[in-house]
């Protein structure tokens, strides 16, 4: 039988092809996204707390959470064009009356959390048919096994090298990797390693917008070079610097579902509210990977730049001292200015 972690690999690629994933004590679950059976239907589905508000099925207590799981019954049963409607809010302005609907009592609320996170990770809308007809055989998986998956622990370092780049040319790469996670993250390491200096660090999560193709709607790709560029002048005074590149796309929930957003800003939704209209979370960012990485390099004790106090606070849970804070702020742009407001003023983040 294959180890947990290894369970919830094969759940993820399940819900990625559109297999139905069967919890053990609970529902077998379709995603109601990439579902390939085509005649499958049900009369009920699982969506998250804050696209069921969307939908006016949910009060406003539960969409305080609006990652929490909601149970939906339907009079007549949800085929999956349908079920698509219900799922994604580009849909929305073509699909303008849905239901009636009606929110059900959830008896198996571990499972429908487990199945929701499963479906941030995997990329795809947190959305699911309920024990479907003829959707085909489904993958087994238990909620717990989850927590296993998460187990940072079995993040290793995977080979390192030499990289010169533009803001140092003796920089050192590290690549890490998971035995059952797909996603490598890496460390670009810049000045010399010093167990008696503490590096200033930088928590980088992957933007292929901005880091790669100079997407004005956020500040990443200048985020990320001023931070290299502030490495490379420590390195010079005889400090070093590690910049974690983490592959967390979208804060979490993906490239598709953050260009899925990015769809949902141009109708006037901040990043926030955008991300809950899908149904997703806000802020899904897996820092505990980055203190592993960190332990793994030796820096229990870091300088983190960073304007956001969840790093903060993650990376000293999670057993890493943070003996300064960086600020680290750059001007806005037409482009990116709510953006930036909007981590200001609902996700916390400090002007300096």
């Amino acid at each position: 039988m294959p180890s947990p972690s290894r369970r919830v690999a094969q759940a993820i690629d399940a819900l990625r092809h559109g297999w139905p994933v069967a919890f053990e004590g609970g529902p077998v679950l379709l995603p109601a996204e990439t579902a390939i059976a085509g005649e499958a239907s049900s009369d009920r589905m699982l969506i998250s707390a804050a696209r069921a508000m969307t939908l006016k099925l949910a009060n406003q207590r539960e969409a305080a959470v609006p990652h929490a799981p909601v149970l939906i019954r339907s009079g007549e049963r949800f085929s999956l064009t349908e079920a698509r409607a219900v799922a994604d809010p580009a849909l929305d302005l073509a699909n303008p009356l849905k239901g009636p609907f009606k929110a059900e009592t959830l008896d198996w609320r571990e499972i429908a959390e487990a199945a929701l996170e499963l479906a941030r990770i995997a990329g795809i809308l947190p959305a699911f048919l309920v024990d479907p007809a003829d959707a085909g055989e489904a993958v087994a998986m238990s909620a717990s096994d989850l927590a296993q998956w998460s187990d940072r622990s079995a993040l290793r370092i995977a080979t390192r090298a030499r990289l010169p780049v533009a803001a140092c040319e003796t920089a050192e790469i590290v690549a890490f990797r998971s035995a059952d996670d797909m996603r490598e993250h890496v460390a670009l390491v810049i000045g010399a390693q010093r167990g008696d200096v503490v590096p200033l660090v930088r928590l980088h999560s992957e933007c292929l917008t901005g880091d790669i193709l100079g997407s004005l709607k956020c500040d990443c790709g200048p985020q990320l070079d001023a931070a290299l560029a502030a490495m490379a002048e420590e390195a010079a005074q005889g400090g070093w610097g590690a910049l974690l590149y983490l592959r967390q796309e979208g804060r979490g929930i993906g490239l598709v579902n953050k260009l899925r957003a990015y769809r949902l800003q141009d109708q006037g939704f901040d990043t926030v509210e955008a991300n809950q209209r899908l149904g997703l979370p806000d802020e899904a960012r897996d820092f505990p990977t980055a203190a592993r990485m960190l332990d793994l390099l030796g820096a229990r004790q870091v300088r983190l730049m960073t304007n956001n106090p969840r790093k903060v606070t993650a990376l000293e849970a999670a057993g890493i001292t943070v003996t300064e804070r960086v600020p680290h702020q750059l001007p806005d742009n037409p482009h990116n200015a709510r953006y930036l407001a909007t981590k200001r003023d609902k996700s916390g983040h400090l002007l300096r």
